[in-house]
């Protein structure tokens, strides 16, 4: 405050904004016959010269520790009406298509009149745009953000909502595509048939319940309402754009799509369902990559205390080993049933005391008319 506080000439000091962060005297107010002070200002603020770069580098930055609340969407009464409303959508389509009605005469005369030979030119760009409906390019780009938005906010729900959402995905769309068979445009065998049960895989159609998931996963993860908003709007582009554009280059069924966007909507409204599994989930991650964690900690530790007593040449003090509970009983009972035995001697009883000085080498003379002690000798007088 005292460096923001110091003027020249009644001004204030212009050398003050180049520091960062600094504060600045907005409106100073001084009393005739007051003097300026670091007490008497009327109000201050706060400037910084962060460069635009800088800010959305700053907003890239992990963040010290993980969001306290981090909105998790519930399966609220509107939600659950949507669900409703669009299983509902799902089976009128499937019912419309079995029972060969208004549908798949529609579906016949969109592909009679053929779109990719009324509009040629965009050809070459819908072949690259297809791709943004195809599973494993979209899950990679996909799953490379959300990897980020999990390191940044050190939660795993991020790729774990998507690999739920993926997993539900080939479970319901490749049952559906399966069990009903449906052959498309380019293999119709009748002309007004629903090509249904004759071995076919496109309804309902992969590419647009993709884009619907991939990219709509992006709009419930979404951490304002205002990027929800926008994500929802995006993906449903995205999503409505690749559903037409495979109906324009013949590979699928106008019916086709319109169940691919019924069941990419409908695994987006169930997955609120899915949350406690998720949260489960990432507990059990966590606390398994935390015991992993402390075991290499501590192998590291030991290492390193090792490592400096073998340097300096520390001899190690090892403990006894003590015997195993089996073992200590046994030894316990053998020797409760046997009496003790005398000490047993290699080689027979010890020497006496004259021997066992022979034997050691003995620094004293050996006196050969003393008998060794202990011994009787008969001697004989001529």
């Amino acid at each position: 405050m005292s460096r923001a506080c110091s003027f020249q000439n009644g001004q204030k000091n212009d050398t003050l904004r180049a520091i960062p962060h600094h504060i600045v005297i907005t409106n100073p107010v001084m009393r005739r016959e007051a003097t300026l002070t670091p007490c008497n200002v009327d109000g201050v603020r706060t400037e910084g010269t962060l460069a635009r770069l800088d800010r959305v580098f700053a907003r890239l930055d992990r963040e010290p520790q993980r969001p306290a609340h981090i909105d998790v969407p519930t399966m609220s009464r509107h939600r659950f009406v949507l669900f409703s409303a669009t299983l509902a959508f799902y089976l009128a389509i499937v019912w419309a298509v079995v029972t060969t009605s208004w549908l798949v005469r529609l579906d016949w005369q969109v592909m009679f009149f053929r779109p990719y030979q009324q509009w040629p030119q965009i050809h070459a760009f819908l072949d690259y745009y297809v791709v943004l409906g195809q599973r494993g390019p979209t899950a990679v780009m996909v799953a490379a953000w959300l990897g980020w938005r999990s390191w940044r906010q050190h939660t795993l729900r991020p790729l774990l909502t998507l690999a739920t959402s993926l997993l539900l995905l080939n479970v319901t769309v490749g049952a559906a595509k399966y069990g009903m068979g449906r052959l498309g445009p380019h293999y119709a065998t009748v002309i007004g048939s629903n090509e249904m049960g004759l071995g076919g895989d496109i309804f309902p159609s992969g590419h647009t319940a993709n884009a619907v998931v991939t990219w709509g996963i992006l709009a419930y993860l979404a951490s304002t309402a205002r990027a929800r908003r926008w994500l929802s709007a995006g993906s449903a582009v995205t999503s409505l754009g690749v559903g037409l554009t495979t109906v324009y280059l013949g590979t699928h069924w106008l019916s086709d799509v319109l169940l691919g966007w019924a069941a990419g909507l409908l695994i987006l409204l169930a997955l609120p369902w899915f949350e406690p599994l998720t949260a489960r989930a990432e507990q059990g991650i966590l606390a398994l990559r935390d015991r992993w964690r402390d075991r290499w900690r501590a192998r590291r530790g030991r290492g390193a205390t090792a490592a400096p007593a073998e340097a300096a040449g520390v001899p190690v003090v090892l403990a006894p080993r003590s015997p195993a509970p089996r073992e200590a009983v046994a030894r316990e009972t053998v020797a409760a049933g046997r009496a003790p035995r005398p000490p047993v001697y290699l080689g027979g009883p010890p020497a006496s005391r004259a021997e066992r000085a022979v034997l050691a080498g003995s620094r004293r003379p050996a006196h050969p008319g003393r008998s060794p002690r202990g011994t009787t000798s008969t001697t004989t007088r001529s």
